[in-house]
């Protein structure tokens, strides 16, 4: 279970959409960091006037820390997975947000159709089979000088950091996990994921390889410093783009 791909992840993801909310709600300071993350987008004007997407919304946490923070922008919140969408779609929202079952992949068609002013991705490049084309993607449906803010489990490098996480998943959250509805599997993968993805230097690399400009990263503060980090960056501006 540790090689979930495409429609065995998303199916994965379906199963442990109803214990969701439970298990990331007991994680120390989840929503605050996503909300930090969506901070660091700096949407002016409290998004006023501007259309941004959600792109992996899960269950929804990710919608709210946007909302927290632009209130007034209009928001497509786009999940491969039915099940998530689902619980994200069944909550009272009061902002303007639109739910829409669509993977990442689907950038640049139907619902996900550009241009957006800014895209915020929480927890998702890790989970694609072909990250560099789904940021190629989303440099295509951003306007130019758009914004993209990438919250991820990007390790800092360090050993240190390794052991922390692999102790933190074999000691908590796998554990945890196989108390839910969905089975320890999906957690599992995350913690073999998080190995095997970008440390936080390699994904600024592949953000800029990409294509996107003024590429920044950030960790956030608390236990999960060097294993959480905000990644900021822009698309070209004007014709070179």
């Amino acid at each position: 279970m540790t090689q979930l791909r495409d429609g065995a992840l998303s199916a994965a993801f379906d199963r442990a959409s109803g214990s969701y909310d439970r298990l990331v709600g007991a994680s120390p300071g989840y929503h605050a960091q996503l909300r930090l993350s969506a901070r660091r987008l700096q949407l002016p004007g409290r998004g006023e006037g501007l259309r941004v997407l959600d792109l992996g919304c899960g269950t929804g946490a990710s919608t709210a820390a946007l909302l927290a923070v632009a209130p007034r922008a209009r928001i497509t919140a786009a999940d491969a997975s039915a099940g998530m969408l689902g619980r994200a779609a069944a909550k009272r929202w009061a902002g303007d947000v639109e739910f829409v079952h669509a993977a990442a992949e689907e950038l640049g068609s139907g619902a996900l159709r550009g241009p957006f002013d800014a895209v915020f991705a929480a927890y998702l490049l890790r989970n694609v089979p072909a990250p560099d084309a789904v940021l190629r993607g989303t440099r295509s449906v951003l306007r130019p000088g758009g914004r993209l803010g990438v919250h991820e489990y990007a390790l800092s490098g360090s050993p240190r950091h390794r052991a922390v996480w692999s102790a933190l998943c074999w000691g908590v959250v796998i554990p945890a996990g196989a108390l839910s509805r969905g089975g320890p599997g999906l957690y599992r993968y995350l913690w073999r994921s998080v190995l095997d993805f970008d440390t936080a230097p390699a994904f600024r690399t592949r953000l800029a390889a990409a294509g996107f400009d003024g590429v920044r990263a950030a960790p956030v503060p608390g236990w999960q410093r060097g294993i959480v980090h905000t990644f900021v960056a822009n698309a070209p501006s004007g014709a070179g783009r």
